[in-house]
């Protein structure tokens, strides 16, 4: 049973029916849950799971079934859709004690923009959760290409930003209205826009065929585009909540950057942050076969630094290419972390990383 629409006009048919948060947490919360499209946070705030069915709020969370549910079902949790679940649950207790508030706090209308144009690519607007991998992935191709652009982000409970759309995940990426999914297939689109957008030019003797060298290099691109996707991201996953203190101070991150009310935010701070731990350590790195969590990722990033050799860039010599890019995105996603920190001091990335960082520079 698909839950998406179900909870959320639950949540807004609760809001309108009552005002008074008390009435919420004591008659209405258990059936609020088992109609609750849980969203994820990815490890900021990116993919993660959704909940299938629930018999009752009592139903213990091994009980949720973990589906994808970012970019759709090739993506299996950077970080569990299930932390708005509980931190559902808080905000709605917290009725009982604040009874004065009520939920049109929850649904937030925001001013409309003046629009952003590039003078290639037109309007561009990114729809995000500012720290998730995936939408990161993106932010570096545009940051790196100087593409402007204007990120909207998105409250992960109620995604009422993404009203327009049937596709409810991010990152989600309009271009002159056009819509566009999924972090890869964005990436590729626009590469091949701005890269049509260029003079064309013939190679030697007037061939524009590419050399068995070019060939070679873009096999390689792709390679890596596919890892990112299929490995780093869930390696660095369980890394964030490695530890209690880890994951308090992820939630701490993810909360402040994101788009979440008061009640919201604080919720999710403290259950979401001790549900995720547990999670971590039951679930993901069983899933994903992680015995040790920063050892595992020094390996994969390991991976990466022998592949890249003593080039500058996987790209070459001069610039970055789509790989270069996709896993800088990612870890970027986990600046300001212990993760972050380790990474730098205990692999051998980090040169490659500064000179990425230089040339990708800050999203304004």
């Amino acid at each position: 049973m698909t839950l998406v629409s179900h909870g959320l006009r639950n949540i807004r048919s609760i809001c309108s029916v009552s005002r008074n948060l008390s009435y919420l947490s004591s008659s209405l919360l258990p059936r609020t849950f088992e109609n609750l499209q849980v969203f994820s946070t990815s490890s900021i705030l990116c993919p993660g799971t959704q909940v299938r069915s629930f018999s009752a709020f009592s139903t213990s969370w091994n009980s949720v079934d973990q589906t994808a549910n970012f970019e759709g079902s090739k993506h299996k949790t950077f970080i569990s859709e299930r932390f708005i679940f509980f931190s559902a649950a808080t905000f709605f207790a917290l009725g009982s004690v604040v009874a004065t508030s009520s939920c049109d706090s929850i649904i937030r209308e925001k001013p409309v923009e003046d629009p952003v144009v590039d003078p290639v690519l037109g309007e561009v607007i990114l729809y995000q959760y500012d720290v998730c991998p995936f939408c990161n992935k993106v932010k570096a191709f545009l940051d790196y290409n100087k593409v402007k652009y204007r990120r909207v982000e998105v409250n992960p409970l109620f995604k009422t930003e993404l009203n327009f759309s049937q596709y409810k995940k991010v990152p989600t990426l309009l271009i002159n209205g056009e819509q566009l999914n999924d972090s890869t297939v964005i990436i590729s689109e626009l590469s091949a826009r701005l890269e049509n957008a260029k003079p064309k030019q013939k190679g030697l003797f007037g061939s524009s065929k590419p050399s068995k060298k070019e060939l070679e290099l873009a096999e390689e691109e792709e390679l890596w585009r596919a890892w990112v996707d299929a490995r780093l991201v869930h390696v660095i996953t369980p890394n964030i909540y490695r530890t209690v203190s880890e994951s308090f101070q992820a939630f701490e991150y993810i909360t402040d950057r994101g788009n979440f009310n008061y009640f919201e935010r604080n919720s999710a701070r403290v259950v979401g942050a001790l549900m995720m731990y547990v999670i971590s350590k039951t679930t993901l790195k069983k899933r994903h076969n992680i015995e040790e969590e920063r050892p595992a990722l020094y390996d994969c990033l390991a991976e990466f630094a022998e592949a890249l050799g003593q080039r500058s860039f996987m790209g070459g010599e001069s610039k970055p290419n789509l790989a270069d890019l996709a896993v800088f995105g990612v870890i970027r996603a986990v600046k300001g972390m212990d993760t972050f920190t380790d990474i730098m001091a205990n692999t051998s990335v980090k040169p490659w990383y500064d000179r990425m960082d230089a040339l990708v520079g800050e999203t304004v």
